[in-house]
């Protein structure tokens, strides 16, 4: 009798060793966070004032595909791109293509901003870059920066230094 009463508790004992409790419901899923200026991430919200001070703000592009150019008066390649992304606002702009030019100021320019844009061709708005606004879009580690978002404002290529227009365009014409 004793053995037998024993080997109800042992068994007893070794089923609740095993058992382990499970909560009632299962813990919310982790939202997957993706960090500002990373591919999927989401364009930021920013209100500024253009360099002819008018207000641009990201409230005014959601629902189209809209490129963020980094640039400055000083960068070469900056130059070079530039006139492209007007090409393009002039091509498609009509299909809900916006391009928003932010210049740099951690450097003193060298020549006026807006004198500079009217030479090159740039007619898109332009404004400066604080270290907020940057900061925002994730940091810039170089120039030009490119960032392309889509219609839902996930931002879909990042590109750091000179890209040719044409790779932008065929990036861009999935996302119209």
């Amino acid at each position: 009798m004793l053995r037998k009463s024993l080997l109800v508790l042992s068994c007893a004992v070794a089923g609740l060793a095993g058992y382990k409790q499970h909560p009632a419901s299962p813990p919310p899923a982790k939202e997957n966070v993706i960090a500002a200026g990373e591919i999927g991430s989401r364009l930021p919200d920013f209100a500024v004032k253009d360099l002819q001070g008018h207000e641009i703000s990201s409230a005014e592009l959601r629902g189209k595909v809209v490129l963020i150019d980094f640039w400055a008066t000083w960068c070469q390649p900056c130059k070079k791109e530039m006139p492209g992304y007007q090409k393009l606002v002039d091509t498609y702009g009509s299909r809900g293509f916006a391009v928003v030019g932010f210049k740099f100021d951690t450097m003193m320019d060298t020549e006026d901003p807006v004198l500079f844009a009217r030479k090159i061709g740039a007619r898109y708005p332009l404004a400066v870059a604080d270290d907020e606004l940057k900061q925002k879009f994730g940091g810039i580690e170089g120039l030009p920066t490119t960032l392309l978002y889509d219609r839902q404002g996930i931002l879909r290529k990042k590109v750091i230094g000179f890209e040719y227009t044409s790779v932008i365009e065929s990036e861009l014409k999935p996302l119209l």
